[in-house]
């Protein structure tokens, strides 16, 4: 599983709202006094098929794209692929217009080599993307559906301790491997 975190923010981008602005602050978490000066904006994906991981990320869970694009690589600042290659990338975006993003990326000329088995377990150096949305249900299942989507747990209730004193954090969630081998933790927030 080859998966690429992109931590730092395209020159292009405008500037994040102030945290004092945001309003999906977290119970139990202070708003910084001042802006912290590292956001993390996107967590990139390395696909092996740029429709069926689509099928999941856009169609079931609802994420927006906002950027699809060829792009050529050099091999080097992103060590993947040979230089001069072509890839894909798709970047989509949740609520947050600068933050939480997901990035799916395929090469596409030449294609990487196939890396083998989906992963069914997870080990050091696996990913974990926890989401919020609403009708998990529907959704869990609708994900089962996508190619190549192992489902690692059903739709259950899960209750975490709260933060510095805070009530306990209570969802309905269920995980899966998306069809790459990334670990998808799919939550509801509930009262």
């Amino acid at each position: 599983m080859t998966i690429l975190l992109v931590l730092a923010a395209a020159a292009a981008q405008p500037a994040p709202p102030p945290p004092g602005n945001r309003t999906n602050i977290a119970a139990g978490v202070e708003k910084p006094a001042e802006r912290i000066p590292t956001d993390i904006r996107r967590a990139t994906i390395i696909v092996r098929d740029m429709e069926t991981s689509l099928k999941l990320y856009r169609d079931v869970m609802g994420l927006k794209v906002n950027y699809d694009t060829v792009v050529t690589t050099s091999g080097v600042a992103l060590p993947a692929g040979e230089p001069g290659a072509k890839a894909r990338l798709v970047l989509l975006n949740s609520n947050d217009p600068y933050i939480g993003w997901i990035g799916l990326m395929q090469w596409t000329a030449p294609k990487l080599p196939d890396p083998g088995p989906y992963p069914k377990r997870m080990g050091p150096g696996g990913v974990v993307i926890v989401t919020n949305t609403d009708d998990v249900p529907a959704k869990c299942a609708a994900a089962a559906k996508v190619p190549g989507v192992t489902v690692t747990s059903a739709p259950r209730e899960q209750v975490y301790p709260g933060r510095n004193g805070a009530a306990p954090i209570r969802v309905i969630g269920c995980n899966f491997f998306d069809p790459d081998g990334v670990l998808i933790e799919m939550n509801q927030l509930q009262k």
